[in-house]
């Protein structure tokens, strides 16, 4: 986490979330994953809980930014294929340029 904190707000954390954090810190797989996602190197000290709940937010953000944006790029890619059905059915009304006018 290279930036500094601006504010610590408080986070309400389950039995359940406080498992995830315990099987998290647990499985060197799952731990290197998190910093994997997150862009950072994995620290191999002690971490503080906020260090990894501010790593697990930045692989959360991130899922979403993705999501928003491939659902843009579909929404787009629907636009597109309605566009091109569009324009091809108004090159069948058009007579060829090869026909001869009469």
């Amino acid at each position: 986490m290279s930036d500094r904190t601006v504010k610590r707000p408080p986070l309400p954390l389950t039995e359940h979330d406080l498992a995830d954090l315990g099987k998290l810190r647990g499985e060197p797989p799952i731990w290197n994953a998190l910093w994997h996602l997150a862009h950072q190197e994995a620290p191999t000290g002690e971490v503080s809980e906020s260090v990894v709940i501010h790593a697990i937010f930045t692989v959360g953000l991130r899922a979403i930014q993705e999501a928003a944006e491939a659902a843009s790029y579909a929404a787009d890619a629907e636009d597109r294929q309605k566009e091109d059905a569009e324009q091809r059915t108004i090159a069948r009304r058009r007579r060829p340029g090869w026909v001869e006018e009469e």
